[in-house]
């Protein structure tokens, strides 16, 4: 019974120990450790200006004029909500210490909306449109600025009104614009119809001769507006990579289909040795939407072995306000297909044209496919496809086809 006794004491005496290790000694430490902090000297002059522009390049000390220590990390600020947000870091003071320290930013939106208009507009007057809705009018933060036209006008009376755009967004910048809507009779029409005006190519060989050099790749981008496509006479001809439409939706939320002739495309140019790259003509309205639509090419390509990138093609400008988004908010739903793209193993890429990308898109950290048709661009940003022209003729492909260039 004592040999009992003392075999349990025991126990609850190693018990004790164990606690005593575990729980009493750390928070002994931490208490001690927490007053050596209190008493710490903190010397930690702010900047006066603690406001910083949305989508700024900032880091921890850029907002510090004087500190007696070492910040740890100086970590770059996460700029992208507008609004007050905290900044915590910790330092080693000149004793030392290593003390933790935060402060306060304000985030602010301090681009005003963006009205694409210029100093008239004209419509007939059968015009059954809406000019809120065919202006567009949009932020590059806020989703749904408020738009509105002042003065009287009548879209069905023949006139000139003397008009006011007038852009408020969520952070109360303002623009203003003044217009002279036209309102014109449709003419009629005359004669048979037909122009006499000579359609104009650019031809492949002329691409070849000036653009081909050990550094560029020539191809094009097909979809069915290109009809049954000669596969060897377009190789033949030197054609080096394409990019093909794997399909689209039927507008904004619409139903998924897939290019009558991806299938067709997809092979022939694969058994003909042509690297083949994808793009997915897009209307989404969020980045969920853009998700689903990345998911839904996805399963149309895992049967096939993808050369190039699969592009994310965006191009609803003609009516913008439908979708509520700012130009922010368009980029993150490129981005959010394009990481869906990556994360399922294959590269991506973001394709618009230039206006479009000097004006609207955000880096979305991916190459960009540029369309320019120019004999040569005068684009400033890195670009990885250079879409040349629309009017291309190339052997084996009846019609009109765009070409492009590729840098290596």
């Amino acid at each position: 019974m004592k040999r009992k006794f003392l075999v349990v004491l025991f126990i609850c005496l190693i018990i004790n120990i164990v606690l005593i290790s575990m729980v009493i000694i750390p928070a002994f430490k931490e208490k001690k450790e927490l007053k050596k902090i209190k008493e710490a000297k903190v010397n930690i002059v702010l900047n006066n200006n603690l406001k910083v522009p949305f989508l700024s390049e900032v880091k921890v000390s850029d907002f510090i004029s004087d500190i007696n220590g070492v910040i740890i990390d100086d970590y770059e600020i996460n700029t992208t909500e507008v609004g007050e947000q905290k900044v915590e870091f910790e330092y080693i003071n000149d004793e030392d210490i290593k003390i933790p320290f935060s402060y306060n930013i304000d985030i602010v939106d301090d681009v005003a909306p963006v009205i694409w208009l210029g100093d008239s507009y004209s419509v007939y007057t059968d015009y059954d449109g809406d000019l809120l809705q065919d202006i567009v009018c949009a932020d590059n933060y806020d989703d749904n600025p408020h738009c509105e036209i002042l003065g009287e006008y009548d879209t069905t009376k023949v006139g000139k009104y003397n008009l006011v755009f007038k852009a408020v967004d969520a952070s109360n910048n303002v623009t203003v614009h003044e217009f002279v809507l036209n309102v014109k009779e449709r003419p009629k029409e005359s004669g048979n119809g037909t122009s006499t005006n000579k359609p104009s190519y650019t031809y492949i060989e002329d691409v070849i001769k000036n653009y081909k050099n050990e550094k560029t790749k020539i191809g094009i981008d097909v979809s069915s507006w290109q009809g049954n496509i000669d596969f060897e006479a377009v190789k033949n001809a030197g054609i080096e990579f394409v990019f093909i439409r794997v399909g689209s939706s039927t507008g904004i939320e619409g139903d998924y289909f897939v290019d009558k002739t991806f299938i067709r495309n997809i092979e022939g140019f694969k058994k003909v040795g042509i690297p083949v790259g994808i793009y997915f003509y897009s209307y989404a309205n969020s980045m969920d939407r853009a998700v689903q639509d990345a998911q839904w090419v996805l399963n149309q390509v895992k049967d096939y072995n993808i050369d190039l990138p699969i592009a994310y093609d965006w191009e609803s400008w003609s009516f913008y306000n439908e979708f509520h988004q700012s130009f922010y908010s368009l980029t993150k739903s490129a981005k959010s297909f394009l990481d869906t793209i990556k994360d399922a193993g294959y590269t991506g890429a973001l394709y618009s044209s230039k206006n479009y990308l000097e004006r609207v898109w955000y880096d979305t950290g991916y190459p960009v496919w540029l369309a320019h048709y120019t004999d040569q661009t005068n684009y400033e940003g890195n670009f990885k496809y250079w879409q040349l022209c629309s009017n291309g003729q190339v052997p084996g492909i009846y019609g009109n086809v765009d070409i492009n260039i590729m840098y290596e």
